[in-house]
């Protein structure tokens, strides 16, 4: 059977998918080991008596360790702990400092005035916690000077250090007529 590529497309972007619980009567083992809404832990009881107790109390029965021999289960407000659940998600989004890779682009005849504009905004970028992308791209006939051209990226990568230790993430690296460096 082939599956469309529309489909198979949309399965690959879909967003993390959330955790899945079985509640009140989709639980499907016979005897649950039952913890109750204090954080109790009741003892193995069988499903059916577990539901009795959490409509009793107005609360849901949920599956929280599905693959435990019984099944562990738990008596509590279903929709307060997706609530809460969804509060540490983004939290933790939140707290997350997404490292970006600026990028400065030097020539290979460059001026000082230039080279220092430069040096003061890889200074910045590393100041800000981002990474820096030192680049050079060689046209024509300058592709014959490479040498001059690791020279010049060296040279600033020195300068760069005398203001502010930096370490060299990635190698410099030659890749046709374009050479670049990661610096952190």
């Amino acid at each position: 059977m082939r599956i469309s590529r529309k489909r198979h497309q949309a399965n690959k972007y879909k967003a993390e998918q959330a955790k899945r619980y079985h509640i009140n009567q989709h639980i499907r083992a016979e005897q649950v080991r039952l913890i109750d809404e204090n954080g109790d832990n009741v003892g193995v009881v069988d499903t059916s008596q577990a539901l009795a107790m959490a409509q009793e109390k107005d609360l849901d029965l949920v599956e929280v360790f599905p693959l435990a021999k019984p099944p562990v289960a738990k008596i509590l407000d279903y929709s307060k702990m997706k609530y809460q659940e969804e509060k540490i998600k983004r939290k933790g989004k939140a707290q997350q400092k997404k490292v970006e890779i600026k990028g400065i682009r030097l020539s290979l005849r460059i001026g000082q005035h230039d080279k220092d504009f430069r040096i003061k905004q890889a200074e910045k970028f590393l100041e800000d916690g981002d990474k820096v992308r030192i680049e050079m791209i060689l046209k024509g006939r300058e592709k014959g000077h490479v040498d001059l051209a690791r020279k010049n990226i060296q040279q600033f990568v020195d300068s760069l250090n005398q203001i502010k230790e930096v370490k060299v993430e990635q190698p410099l690296s030659v890749q046709g007529g374009k050479l670049s460096i990661i610096v952190c």
